[in-house]
């Protein structure tokens, strides 16, 4: 009976999958055939780029530098770098490279947190369009002047740039580096449904009054950017995407810095997700209460399902590995490696010798899969080359990305809080 509820569940969370993927591609397809040409305006809007930091000292002048950069009217373009408490050098070193700029400023307060540091750059402004870009990330040249067309439809209050890994040196950033990729793809595709659930911190832009309509940014979490965007969506506010305005930002090089980001940003997630909960399967919101949300979370139930699925079954081969070893005698690393592999072979045996829907949904959902990578990487870095980040990516990334997920619900349902740091 086990083993008959494990594959029914099996195969609904394959076909969910499948489905979700292929309504993607249909999606990116549409998008692509029904494209418009974006104009510029004849006046462009005048901009202001928040920098918030704290302990930045390393990367704040390159990311000043970066901004001064764009290929935009100087004059109509004002960097403001809000120092958020930093106890390094961060502050004395925007203060060296302002001094080079006349359009940037740099001020200073006690340390509040990332949306006080936002919230005050806000406040300082008084430009058409203001923006924000994370003192780790530096962006195109043309990024900037790409995004801007998208404010001529009076709903858009806001649009996201495309994000890529800054030198991937080491394993973890190789994967980090497909994995951006693909998230070219998707935040294209959720700016043709009007889904968009976050304005990432690297260069998101907002139309300056939407701050006056519906505030300023909350706590939320240690999530701005995603509470912001759930907010910006729940006035019926339209959230744009250019996926071809390139941002570069730095990704954590260890695992332990990545399980804490991702485990930040899982959390703030299902925490939003319940302070919106009212969004999901409500017709009002659209595509993102009736399709990206709900995927959202039949995703995550699967994962936990098929997680604690295999560690069930990787304990009960050891166990029997074990009665096996006190008759025989094995090592027992040995019998652990043993137990793993086992299970491990033992379910694609099981769908090799069962060549039935389950098999063939599994191939269709993994040829879906590969497509969507290189499809991503050929939008992201122009090519369709195979390549380690892909390899990396494909094999590791669905073995890892549970931990931290595992980690968020728990703080979640024991209301432990996330720290930033």
């Amino acid at each position: 009976m086990p083993m008959d509820f494990t594959t029914i569940m099996l195969d609904i969370s394959l076909f969910l999958s499948l489905y979700f993927q292929i309504f993607l591609l249909v999606s990116f397809f549409e998008a692509e055939e029904n494209e418009e040409k974006l104009i510029l305006p004849a006046i462009l809007p005048t901009v202001t780029i928040i920098v918030p930091c704290f302990n930045e000292a390393k990367t704040v002048e390159k990311t000043i530098l970066s901004l001064m950069g764009l290929n935009y009217p100087m004059d109509k373009l004002n960097i403001l770098v809000v120092d958020d408490g930093s106890v390094d050098e961060t502050y004395a070193n925007a203060q060296l490279a302002a001094k080079r700029f006349p359009n940037v400023r740099v001020v200073t307060q006690k340390n509040g947190g990332k949306y006080t540091a936002l919230n005050l750059g806000i406040r300082e402004c008084t430009t058409d369009i203001v923006g924000c870009l994370d003192a780790d990330s530096m962006v195109h040249p043309d990024a900037l002047i790409k995004m801007i067309p998208y404010f001529n439809d009076l709903q858009t209050m806001a649009v996201t740039p495309a994000m890529r890994v800054h030198q991937s040196k080491t394993f973890l950033q190789q994967i980090q580096r497909a994995e951006y990729n693909v998230g070219v793809f998707t935040k294209r595709v959720f700016g043709y449904l009007d889904a968009i659930n976050v304005t990432p911190g690297p260069f998101s832009i907002f139309r300056r009054t939407v701050f006056d309509i519906i505030g300023p940014f909350h706590h939320a979490h240690n999530t701005e950017d995603m509470e912001i965007a759930f907010r910006i969506q729940s006035h019926g506010f339209r959230i744009a995407n250019c996926y071809d305005a390139l941002v570069y930002t730095i990704t954590p090089p260890t695992f332990k810095k990545l399980y804490r980001q991702r485990t930040r940003w899982s959390y703030g997630f299902l925490k939003n997700l319940i302070d919106y909960k009212h969004i999901i399967l409500n017709k009002k919101y659209g595509n993102m209460g009736m399709l990206t949300l709900p995927f959202a979370i039949v995703g995550i139930v699967f994962v936990f399902y098929f997680a604690g699925s295999f560690i069930y079954q990787t304990l009960r081969a050891l166990g029997n590995d074990i009665e096996r070893m006190l008759l025989v005698g094995v090592r027992v690393p040995e019998i652990f490696t043993h137990s793993i592999w086992a299970t491990v072979r033992g379910t694609l045996n099981e769908m090799y010798y069962r060549f039935d829907m389950t098999s063939v949904l599994a191939l269709m959902l993994f040829a879906t899969s590969v497509y969507i990578i290189f499809k991503s990487k050929k939008m992201s870095e122009g090519n369709m080359k195979p390549s380690r980040d892909i390899f990396y990516f494909i094999c590791f990334y669905s073995l890892i990305a549970p931990l931290w997920l595992g980690k968020a619900v728990y703080n979640v349902l024991l209301s432990k809080k996330t720290p930033w740091r």
